[in-house]
């Protein structure tokens, strides 16, 4: 199906992405920011996270409360996220309370206060985030992977550590967030039953220009392997990443096929070869992560101690088995791949974040030639990622 789309960049500095869906009674927004974790010193770690929280807390024209009931109440949902490279936040509701959307998000992202007693609080609710996230084994090894991978304020995971948020003061606070929430870092992107000039309205007369220079974080990869073992956790959790292309160059498509070739279903190699042939795991999963600055896929393995050295040798072995990858295997890859954005596209908010992640990575119109992107990967574009020369892996074992 399609659709409208408009980008434009007003005055102001702001940039503003529309799609728009007149057979829908629902709208999603997002305000974002082209700032995350991996442009942070190492000793500041999660204060964009930080950030985000704090922008929930209350503004100079309302408190927390009011934030969500006046989203909630009128049927939406009100939530954000915090990347490496973007912090968003977000609402979908029905499209008639646009204005309400606009208007609480806006808010938000203009007159936060900052109070000291909410940063204090809040401070304590990440620290137990982390402390929850730990506890996780399948988000602790998530989580550990990057710094098997990248160097630097990138191998920290986005929400920080439990010295660096004691760091983070509220002038701090306020310091970054004067410099990172000016216009021309700001993005407003809408999907679903609106009109482009209304949005461009308000954006224009609610923000007045502001500009500051955001430098593009250094990225050092490497690689690294280890092992660490833990009470309490029956299960051996091993994470298995090799960088790939990232978001700017059109070989990250051939990334994601070999992501979902490898472990992107019940069908795909490795949750074949490790669960239903050989019943080694009962999870196999792998993710594709590439951002405007970096990429890399991981592929999650749940299984048991004696078992992991093996589950790693039918990896490595399967990637080796990439060199003899057919046309008509590589063909139906693309053509699931082209199905997934085809149904996660049909959602206003899927498409919403689809279209924030390609502002962010500067192609944001090749959002809509996805699926021409995705016919164009050759057979060899496939097999030259999957014969990487090194990689990384992390395994949590019970002690």
């Amino acid at each position: 199906m399609k659709y409208k789309f408009y980008r434009k960049v007003l005055k102001n500095g702001l940039t503003v992405l529309f799609e728009q869906r007149k057979n829908t009674k629902v709208v999603s927004v997002a305000f974002a920011v082209r700032y995350g974790g991996a442009y942070e010193k190492i000793e500041e770690k999660g204060l964009s996270h930080f950030i985000e929280h704090l922008l929930y807390k209350g503004t100079s024209n309302r408190n927390a409360l009011q934030i969500s009931k006046e989203i909630e109440k009128k049927g939406g949902v009100l939530n954000g996220f915090t990347g490496e490279q973007i912090t968003a936040y977000w609402c979908k509701m029905p499209s008639k309370h646009l204005n309400v959307a606009l208007d609480v998000l806006g808010d938000m992202v203009k007159n936060p206060i900052f109070d000291e007693k909410e940063v204090e609080k809040e401070r304590e609710v990440i620290l137990e985030e982390i402390k929850m996230r730990r506890d996780s084994p399948i988000t602790y090894v998530h989580d550990k992977i990057q710094s098997y991978l990248f160097k630097g304020s990138l191998g920290l995971d986005v929400i920080g550590t439990e010295d660096s948020l004691k760091g983070i003061d509220r002038n701090k606070i306020i310091e970054r967030f004067e410099e990172i929430y000016s216009t021309n870092n700001l993005i407003l992107c809408v999907v679903g039953d609106a009109e482009f000039k209304d949005i461009c309205k308000f954006a224009e007369n609610y923000f007045e220009k502001s500009e500051s220079r955001i430098l593009d974080p250094k990225i050092a990869g490497h690689n690294k392997k280890g092992i660490e073992k833990r009470r309490g956790v029956d299960q051996a959790n091993l994470i298995f990443a090799y960088h790939v292309p990232n978001a700017k160059n059109n070989k990250c498509y051939a990334a994601q096929i070999l992501n979902a070739l490898m472990a992107g279903g019940l069908s795909s190699r490795l949750f074949q070869e490790i669960r239903e042939k050989r019943n080694l795991a009962y999870g196999v999963k792998g993710y594709c992560s590439i951002d405007k600055d970096y990429g890399y896929n991981s592929i999650y393995v749940g299984t048991s101690k004696e078992n992991v050295k093996k589950v790693r040798l039918l990896i490595l072995e399967e990637f080796k088995k990439i060199a003899n990858l057919n046309e008509e295997e590589l063909e139906e890859i693309k053509e699931e791949l082209i199905g997934i954005n085809r149904i996660s596209r049909e959602d206003s908010q899927g498409q919403m974040l689809e279209l924030l992640s390609a502002e962010i990575a500067g192609r944001t119109k090749d959002s809509y030639k996805y699926e021409k992107q995705i016919r164009s990967i050759k057979l060899g574009d496939v097999k030259k990622i999957a014969a990487f020369s090194d990689y990384s892996i992390f395994v949590l074992v019970p002690e």
